[in-house]
């Protein structure tokens, strides 16, 4: 009943869209002395999630593997064009993703924020506290 409420399926695709980009920010901090790796990142979830359809799709990279799955959620990946890379090829920035990091967690937390409170307004329109 209440996933077919659109607030609640809103801050859920929220939740899991900075769970995902997370995911993305971990690998690309893990890789930042990798040679020729290139930062990765997703859409911002304003693009992804318009009038309640998530534009995630699986996307397959070889053959019988089907799409990046980050914390268990299809995502398309998509490589940031800095144009500042290291002499070894590499272009993550630890800085830059530890600031995304911080973004995504404010993120999550705001979709928390709005799932409780939309749970708090439901249950005080049923009558229940």
């Amino acid at each position: 009943m209440f996933e077919k409420l659109e607030i609640f399926r809103m801050a859920h695709a929220m939740a899991k869209h900075a769970g995902a980009r997370q995911a993305i920010v971990a690998r690309n901090m893990a890789n930042a002395d990798t040679p020729g790796y290139a930062a990765r990142d997703i859409a911002p979830f304003a693009e992804t999630f318009k009038g309640g359809q998530i534009q995630f799709a699986p996307r397959q990279t070889r053959a019988g593997h089907i799409g990046e799955n980050a914390a268990g959620y299809a995502v398309q990946t998509r490589e940031r064009a800095t144009g500042v890379t290291d002499p070894n090829g590499n272009s993550v920035s630890l800085e830059t993703e530890m600031l995304k990091a911080v973004d995504v967690k404010r993120q999550h937390d705001r979709a928390i924020s709005i799932y409780k409170s939309s749970l708090t307004i439901l249950r005080a329109a049923t009558g229940r506290r």
